[in-house]
């Protein structure tokens, strides 16, 4: 990849970055607001600084140098720098790690990637900082999924428990979330503990478990039944962006004779189109935004079956409920036995 053709995310990240670096760097902040320049020329002018310091032997400089190539895409520079510093410096190893475990810019190379991602996690020393629950959140999902490891869900659990750390808000809230889905797997099903978990990464800015809890108390998994309890999660979910919730929120709506409402925010949850795009910008997982999309599309097709909230148009109503299907057919066929007993 060229350096220079960034997205807007990548831009975002490279901003960012530099930003951190004029507030270490006295003399890059100085020659950044001496012209106003584009990012790639500021990028470029801050690479520039960066290899005489690291040149000089500064270690940090030599990290924020890898780093500001990862962002951009520039693997390959990346890997070097990282590389070279690897042994004293657990981030540029984890960095190492996540570029192996993904093929960026290089072969993919599974056990080495886990070598690494393990000797951060267990690095001895305090220079590891949080980046030791990165390590073990990355550990245990390589052990649940069977990538470079053998798969086992106990290992999987053990590491995700080192990684949320008793829901420290400093620790890891992904392997915090990441104990509240596994919680409520089939052959792992503990909804208390889901519960449990999912409250600590919701307290801890977890988007996802936000929509999870509200769906908790709407349904009384793991917490007795609280309907407003439910109806305030799912409002503040769906509201940042959070997709299972906007599905759920318009079964609510819908059960709560509120049709205009359910009508309304079915047809608008039911025109998302770009799944990834959306995991990526509310960092929610994709399974679940899928399930959103579902159920808020099935509702929205129900209305327009009975002409509820909205004119009735039985042909519109048909494709929306084979789109609903062919997203998620799990979640259509529980909800068409709803249809069938008259609960819908």
């Amino acid at each position: 990849m060229d350096c220079s053709e960034l997205n807007s995310t990548e831009k975002s990240r490279t901003s960012k970055l530099l930003s951190e670096i004029n507030e270490i760097y006295q003399d890059i902040r100085d020659e950044s607001m001496q012209s106003a320049e584009t990012t790639g020329g500021s990028v470029e002018k801050t690479v520039h600084l960066l290899k005489e310091k690291a040149e000089r032997g500064d270690s940090q400089a030599a990290f924020l140098l890898g780093q500001l190539h990862y962002e951009e895409g520039c693997y390959a520079e990346a890997e070097v720098i990282f590389d070279g510093i690897k042994d004293e410096d657990p981030r540029a190893l984890y960095q190492l790690a996540v570029i192996y475990y993904d093929g960026l810019g290089t072969k993919e190379d599974l056990s080495k990637a886990i070598e690494y991602m393990r000797t951060v996690a267990f690095w001895d020393s305090s220079e590891v900082g949080c980046i030791r629950y990165a390590a073990l959140y990355n550990l245990g999902r390589a052990y649940l999924e069977g990538f470079g490891v053998e798969a086992s869900s106990t290992e999987a659990e053990r590491l995700w428990l080192l990684a949320a750390d008793d829901g420290n808000p400093n620790a890891c809230v992904k392997a915090q979330l990441s104990l509240g889905v596994f919680y409520c797997r089939p052959e792992t099903l503990d909804l208390r503990k889901a519960f449990s978990w999912h409250s600590e990464a919701c307290g801890n800015g977890s988007l996802e478990s936000q929509g999870a809890l509200g769906v908790m108390y709407l349904y009384g998994h793991g917490v007795q039944k609280d309907p407003d309890a439910a109806l305030f999660c799912l409002k503040e979910a769906a509201e940042r962006g959070n997709v299972y919730a906007q599905g759920h929120l318009t079964a609510c709506y819908y059960n709560r004779k509120l049709y205009s409402r359910a009508a309304a925010l079915g047809e608008r949850v039911s025109g998302y189109e770009d799944i990834s795009a959306i995991a990526r910008h509310t960092d929610c997982l994709e399974e679940y935004i899928r399930k959103g999309i579902a159920i808020a599309m099935f509702y929205y097709a129900r209305c327009l079956q009975l002409g509820r909230g909205v004119l009735k148009n039985r042909d519109r109503a048909k494709t929306y409920f084979s789109q609903a299907a062919r997203i998620d057919p799990e979640i259509c066929k529980d909800l068409q036995m709803d249809v069938v007993h008259g609960r819908i």
